[in-house]
């Protein structure tokens, strides 16, 4: 009976040791976000107040154009699991060819807005294109703040983001054609830091259509996505090879001056970027 007691007590006393330290874990999590929105101010990126663009069009294309112009692709895509199905994620790849944003739109199984310059809106076929698939116009003049607000309206919407941390077509001719990221991607993944951010790869798709070299898509060409696990900035943000940063860290930031505090949330925001990149990279990128 003795044995049997003393059985039972020690698997009491370890499942009691498992709950505590699930709910330390928990409550080390929730003391992080809470030392992280003490630095709001810091790091928030207002939304512009507009709504997303309607897409009636969106549902149809995927519906009856993807199934036809599928089989007639040499596309191979992997990983797409990591893509969130619901909920604000931010799509991070590579960018090499006009045809980037279609094709992770097309992997992506869900409505994906990218952000697009004014200019792609001035031919009638290009507007009904864009719109048509949910992208947004920015201005020229309002600069990168204001395409930042419109990027932050994606995900305050809780929708998926299409992102080319890169923030240009690489024009390299040579091998690695992968640019160093801008840390945009950071600053909007700190903004939302329930945000998933998946890195992804694009391979083939220079080939299948160069700018100035090739007027349409040669579709025979083979192309490949591969999607990589996401990571939420908060996760990023504790993960020992990620920011490395505990609640008392962050408790003790928000109490110095301005300028040390955004000097440090840049050092943060670079190595995010960084990182992103270096997936972007290990995914086989080019």
């Amino acid at each position: 009976m003795e044995s049997v007691i003393q059985c039972l007590t020690r698997k009491t006393m370890a499942t009691i040791k498992t709950v505590s330290k699930f709910h330390f874990f928990m409550s080390e999590a929730e003391s992080l976000v809470d030392a992280w929105q003490s630095l709001e101010k810091h790091w928030l990126i207002p939304t512009t107040g507009k709504q997303l663009p309607r897409t009636p069009s969106y549902a149809f294309l995927r519906m009856f154009l993807s199934p036809f112009l599928r089989p007639l692709l040499n596309a191979r895509m992997t990983g797409l699991h990591h893509i969130p199905r619901n909920g604000p994620v931010i799509l991070a790849a590579n960018h090499l060819s006009h045809v980037d944003p279609i094709f992770v739109i097309a992997s992506a199984r869900r409505t994906t807005h990218y952000l697009a310059k004014d200019g792609h809106f001035k031919n009638a076929v290009m507007r009904f294109a864009m719109r048509a698939t949910g992208q947004i116009e920015t201005k020229r003049d309002e600069g990168g703040e204001g395409a930042l607000s419109s990027a932050a309206d994606v995900l305050d919407s809780g929708q998926a983001l299409g992102i080319f941390p890169e923030g240009t077509r690489s024009k390299r001719t040579e091998q690695p054609y992968l640019l160093p990221g801008k840390t945009g991607i950071a600053r909007l993944a700190a903004s939302y830091p329930d945000t998933v951010v998946v890195p992804m790869a694009l391979t083939g798709t220079r080939n299948m259509m160069k700018p100035q070299d090739h007027k349409a898509p040669r579709l025979w060409r083979p192309i490949a996505l591969s999607a990589g696990q996401g990571v939420t900035w908060i996760e990023w943000l504790k993960d020992p090879n990620g920011g490395n940063t505990n609640a008392q860290q962050l408790l003790q930031l928000s109490t110095k001056e301005e300028h040390e505090i955004r000097a440090s949330l840049a050092s943060l925001y670079r190595k995010f970027t960084d990182q992103i990149m270096g997936s972007i990279s290990a995914l086989g990128a080019p």
